[in-house]
């Protein structure tokens, strides 16, 4: 994906609690970096999560996720993760992310979130202001599928 289809970025600098002993960022700490920009997202979509969805009666709840590494974030880098909302469903979107050190793609990957009561914890239709609001805040339209499953 090109990174100008991006609208949010976070920039994150490695620590030295996420490398390893080959001087790398350890592989599972990339999805804690999506975790940390799709969590920002949250925030600039105006829903700081977790209270500005419960606030509305709702919860989402990871489904899938997905990682591909490209090349390898080291001690002190500066990283831009970049995500955005790329499908939207009716009870499930999908987050793209991809996390560059200046133009260079480190990892690509894709989370999957399922809308949920979060007293049943069962899945629930999107809410309209979480919907309206994705498709506001992206400047490349997420494709709406109406019968995706949960």
């Amino acid at each position: 994906m090109a990174r100008q289809q991006f609208r949010f970025v976070y920039r994150l600098r490695v620590r030295w609690a996420e490398v390893d002993r080959q001087g790398i960022v350890f592989n599972a700490h990339y999805l804690t970096y999506f975790d940390v920009g799709i969590t920002e997202y949250y925030r600039a979509l105006g829903f700081p999560y977790p209270d500005g969805l419960a606030q509305h009666g709702t919860d989402l709840y990871v489904r899938k996720a997905e990682v591909e590494y490209h090349a390898s974030a080291q001690y002190d880098d500066e990283v831009n993760i970049c995500v955005r909302v790329e499908r939207l469903g009716r009870s499930s979107f999908d987050f793209r992310a991809e996390i560059y050190r200046a133009d260079q793609l480190l990892v690509s990957g894709k989370v999957v979130y399922v809308n949920a009561d979060p007293v049943a914890r069962k899945s629930a239709p999107l809410p309209d202001f979480l919907r309206k609001a994705i498709k506001a805040f992206e400047h490349t339209a997420p494709v709406e599928l109406n019968s995706a499953p949960a």
